[in-house]
């Protein structure tokens, strides 16, 4: 069993969201975060004022998962949250984390089988 989180850009959600469901992944945690890595921040106008914007808006996507659907996860994120053919600075960071159980609170059911629906 494996945890991915998943930091992607505010506008891939959606795409990336449906993408999943497709591909029989449809469970996952999805939290506004802000953060600031290579990308760095921007300078913005507001009312003739400019100003440094350093924690840029992202999403983060938690997802339970058995491991015959990691590589897919995997996958579904990168293709579609990325920009373009290659890529950009600021299109996030999957990480792969080994989780040591899963229990269903409702049922008591533990381990793979508490993942799914």
């Amino acid at each position: 069993m494996k945890l991915l989180i998943a930091i992607i850009r505010p506008e891939k959600l959606s795409v990336v969201r449906d993408a999943l469901r497709e591909n029989n992944i449809p469970l996952m945690t999805v939290t506004d975060v802000r953060g600031c890595g290579v990308q760095g921040g921007r300078e913005e106008v507001y009312r003739g004022q400019e100003y440094s914007v350093d924690l840029l808006p992202k999403v983060k996507l938690e997802i339970a998962l058995n491991d015959d659907f990691v590589d897919t996860a995997i996958d579904t994120i990168v293709q579609c949250s990325r920009s373009g053919e290659t890529g950009a600075i600021g299109d996030g960071k999957i990480f792969v984390i080994s989780m040591e159980d899963c229990i269903r609170i409702r049922t008591g059911e533990q381990g793979s089988v508490a993942i799914g629906p």
